[in-house]
């Protein structure tokens, strides 16, 4: 997984580095070409979704739609990617991206964080991940089994936000092998709610929460978009309360394979097809004839 992950990142930073020569580049390239042309580079202010803006950091990157969606394909993630707002990278040395989006769910009530059971979530999530392997397998991706919280889900009620991550593995891989996680956080808004999955390795993800935090801090909802501004007799009201956030059940009901699916080790793949596939354009674009002198 590590070793994957930072093909990918390898890949994005010779992507956006890439000369304005790239865009002769093959046409299976035209992907990652549109990202460059499309990359912000912070530190900006992006509006997202007309609900919320990032302020985007110094040393981050950022991708919006559409080439954030063309890209998560042409990495072998298909679908439409309605709800994605768009994908963050470091600029340079980073072990981590991120996928931003925004889901308009309605107003997501916040009161069983108070009730809910960081076991029982586990078990549910546990079973969601095992019913979903006949999936995974039709979709050509090795079943995974959860291993446990990597952090387990905690809910900040002043500034609504929620995080928590999970772990994972292939399954019948040995317990010593390199583990995955998404580490998961939420910015509730007053008609949906934007979520940010950081995705890393395990081994990493001590020394990677500051850059996951700092990115769901940079998050701010537009004035009238805020949690705090929801009126009842008005606003439509989510199906499901927060703890769905964690066990899935909200990404069902939204088609959200992200989490369904168990989002970081499905992007196992991704990220093997994103260097594979892009170091091969990048190859072919450098072994083209030279100019003669």
């Amino acid at each position: 997984m590590k070793t994957m992950l930072r093909g990918l990142l390898a890949a994005v930073g010779l992507l956006l580095s890439l000369s304005t020569q790239a865009a002769d580049a093959p046409p299976e390239n035209a992907a990652w070409t549109e990202a460059k042309a499309a990359a912000k580079e912070g530190p900006a202010d992006v509006a997202i979704a007309g609900q919320a803006t990032l302020h985007l950091p110094a040393g981050r990157i950022f991708i919006p739609q559409p080439q954030a969606g063309k890209l998560l394909t042409a990495m072998g993630n298909p679908g439409e990617h309605t709800e994605l707002a768009g994908l963050i990278f470091p600029k340079g040395d980073g072990e981590w991206f991120a996928t931003l989006r925004y889901i308009a769910s309605g107003y997501v009530k916040d009161g069983d964080a108070k009730e809910w059971k960081a076991d029982d979530l586990l078990a549910s999530y546990k079973e969601g991940t095992e019913a979903s392997n006949d999936e995974r397998q039709k979709m050509g991706v090795a079943p995974i089994e959860i291993t446990g919280w990597a952090e387990p889900p905690a809910y900040e009620a002043t500034q609504h936000r929620l995080v928590w991550a999970m772990s994972s593995k292939e399954k019948g891989a040995p317990a010593d092998a390199g583990q995955g996680v998404n580490y998961n956080t939420y910015a509730l808004g007053r008609e949906g709610y934007l979520s940010l999955n950081f995705i890393t390795d395990l081994k990493d993800l001590p020394a990677q929460k500051p850059d996951a935090k700092a990115l769901l801090g940079a998050l701010e909802f537009d004035k009238g978009k805020r949690y705090e501004d929801f009126d009842s007799a008005t606003d439509h009201v989510a199906e499901y309360g927060l703890a769905a956030l964690v066990v899935g059940v909200g990404a069902k009901k939204l088609g959200l394979l992200a989490v369904a699916f168990a989002f970081v080790a499905k992007f196992a793949k991704i990220i093997l097809l994103a260097v594979v596939g892009f170091g091969a354009a990048i190859t072919k674009f450098f072994k083209r004839d030279k100019p003669t002198t």
